[in-house]
């Protein structure tokens, strides 16, 4: 992202530098995301920091999805809404993240790439959780949902497996 603002002219060479040098010594995410974020919108991000901000669907739906960073503690609440929170692209700051989320008479869809074990406690009144979380490999990242569900459901699934289907085999 540096190399096309220098050469479409939204840096100079010199800014451009100084950028390559400060991402060449960063040690942390956010300091690699201040050296963007005044050359592209939030959603053009190569990395986005997610501040730790409530995902909400109330009345209505809400998705987090793509390439985000996801802090130790997420809260999620999903009020008569639905609400996906999709992990396949998400970089986790933690090895153990906590999602607190509570549903009430709506969905909370969970979607967790292979290798991350997902454990979903709580308490549930005139609701239901569906899914099994993808096998979890020794020592790999957990998401513990902590969930206060009333007449609404927790739902946690893996992304689809493409499949191909051919009629014809080709020779």
């Amino acid at each position: 992202m540096l190399g096309e603002a220098m050469g479409d002219g939204r840096l100079t060479a010199d800014e451009h530098l100084e950028r390559v040098q400060r991402a060449c010594s960063a040690r942390t995410l956010g300091e690699l995301a201040e050296l963007t974020a005044d050359l592209a919108a939030p959603s053009a991000q190569p990395v986005r920091l997610d501040g730790g901000r409530v995902i909400s669907g109330i009345f209505g739906p809400a998705r987090r999805d793509g390439r985000w960073v996801v802090p130790e503690s997420v809260t999620v609440t999903a009020m008569f809404g639905e609400v996906d929170v999709d992990f396949t692209q998400a970089i986790l700051q933690a090895r153990h993240v906590r999602l607190f989320a509570t549903v009430i008479g709506g969905r909370l869809r969970l979607i967790v790439p292979d290798g991350v074990s997902v454990v979903v406690t709580g308490h549930v009144v005139l609701g239901r959780r569906r899914g099994a979380a993808p096998r979890a490999v020794p020592d790999a990242p957990v998401i513990e949902v902590k969930a206060v569900v009333f007449g609404g459901e927790v739902i946690v699934r893996t992304p689809p497996k493409s499949r191909r289907f051919r009629l014809f085999s080709r020779s």
